[in-house]
This record gives C-alpha cells, structure tokens and sequence, in this order.
C-alpha cells in the first residue's frame, strides 16, 4: 500500500485509527476456546465486527510467537484474511525487529513477502545499516520506533547526546538513510507534549501513536502538536477495543468502542 493509497482511506471513512490485535488466550472469551484456532477465530470475529471504523490492523507478533508454531500458524491466517477480505486496510507487523545486513534482509522478506504485511516496526539502536535493508522494498514501509509510551523510554530516548535528546537524533540520522520516505514512526501517546518539535523534524512523516486509551494518552492532545496536512497519524488502540467484553459479545462491544473513538477522529478531522 502506497502512502497516498492509506491517506485515502483516512478520508474516505473519516478515520485514523488502527486496532492491535495483541491476542492472548487468558482474555479471549472462554468459548472460543473449543474452537479449532481460538486465536484467528477471535481476530476474525473482532475484524468483521470493526474494518469499516478504522484504518489499520497491527497484530504484535509476540502474541503469536508465544503459542509456537500454532500461534504463528494463527497470524499467517490473520495476515491473509486481512490481505483477501479487506485488502484496503494498511497491516502493521509490530515485532521490533532490526539487525544488521543479511539479517534485517530476511526479517523484511519474512514480514514484507512471505506474510505481506504493509509494515513493519524496527528497532534503530543497530543504525543505518540495520535499517536500510528494510527500506529497500517498494511499497513498504518500516515504522522506526522514535519516542515511545513506556515509562522506560526516559531511560535512553530522552538523553542528550551532543547537547540533543537521543531521539531527535534518531530523527535527523533517519532522514539521510537510502529511501527513507519509507520512513514512519512511534511516537508514544503519553508524550504529546514531545510532539510539536517533532514535527519540526519530520513534519511530513506518518506516525503511530500507541497509548491513546488504557495508557492514559490524550487523542486530542496527539492531534493538536502531530496532525499535518495529510494527517499524518494511526492512532492505535489495543486493550480497550478488543476486550471490551469477555462474552460472547466481544465483537460487537469492540465495535462500539471502536466506533467512540471513530467518532472523535471524524470530529477533529472536520474541525481541524
């Protein structure tokens, strides 16, 4: 999906919000449990119930990679239901990868062309050549984590380094990578304040916001100093929207959560 492809959407369903799909058997509704693939049943059903209200799906892999090869079994199901059904939605591989050369070449060939996701997060602490092989592939877009909405992230990402936060570093050192307009970002909810000196860096850049809702973070805020002329924002939500509910009204309890927040977007897009 081309960048053009997903501001589209964005305007066409007067959404910018994507759903994580960080699926875990202790939460899922006891009933799905008799079914043959708990995992993809859930995802399905929370899928069918919420694609017309958002933008995106962002399945975090380590909710599948810790079933073994049945919970990654369960993403490949995910991936090509998405890819079949709702080719129009963006698909987001949060799994923070990133490693040097030929390594970072096979992650992306995992992600990018065996299971087709649109996107994939990277970790950038390995540098330039680490993320380069990720940003090589046409279409595709790799999500480096900049600013993130963990506590932890004050630890290392806001340091200076050279009288500038490590971050911002991150930021400008990105831009001079080999296609980095494939470039998008994490920036964390709860660090809206962050936001406007940002966008100074990479105004134009799409970035995705977790942290909007169970964390505490303030979607208006995050579109007050981070929404551009494109909008330039996936506001994803995880916990609140897919269990909303643990009976057999998942689905529908997901969808009128997601449609809460459906709602805000489309107030601010019109008012922005």
């Amino acid at each position: 999906m081309t960048t053009q492809q997903l501001v589209d959407q964005i305007h066409k369903k007067q959404s910018f919000l994507c759903i994580g799909l960080d699926t875990d058997l202790e939460k899922i509704p006891a009933h799905l449990l008799q079914e043959e693939d708990p995992i993809f049943a859930f995802n399905k059903a929370i899928i069918d119930a919420t694609h017309h209200l958002c933008v995106a799906y962002k399945p975090n892999t380590a909710f599948y990679e810790a079933y073994g090869l049945k919970g990654w079994k369960s993403l490949e199901k995910t991936i090509e239901y998405l890819n079949s059904s709702y080719p129009e939605l963006f698909t987001i591989a949060d799994a923070k990868r990133g490693d040097i050369g030929n390594t970072s070449t096979r992650y992306a060939k995992a992600f990018f062309e065996e299971l087709n996701f649109d996107s994939l997060t990277i970790a950038p602490y390995m540098g330039r050549d680490s993320v380069e092989p990720f940003l090589e592939f046409k279409d595709k877009h790799t999500i480096l984590l900049a600013l993130t909405s963990n506590a932890g992230a004050f630890d290392f990402q806001t340091q200076s380094v050279d009288g500038q936060e490590l971050y911002k570093k991150v930021l400008e050192t990105s831009k001079t990578y080999k296609n980095s307009e494939n470039l998008m970002y994490v920036v964390g909810a709860t660090k809206a304040e962050f936001l406007k000196e940002i966008r100074q860096i990479i105004p134009e850049r799409f970035l995705l916001v977790p942290g909007v809702g169970a964390q505490g973070g303030s979607l208006e805020e995050v579109c007050r100093y981070g929404m551009n002329e494109k909008v330039g924002l996936l506001i994803n939500s995880s916990r609140g929207i897919i269990y909303a509910s643990d009976t057999r009204d998942f689905a529908e309890s997901a969808a009128q959560e997601a449609q809460k927040l459906k709602n805000q977007m489309e107030l601010l897009l019109k008012n922005r």
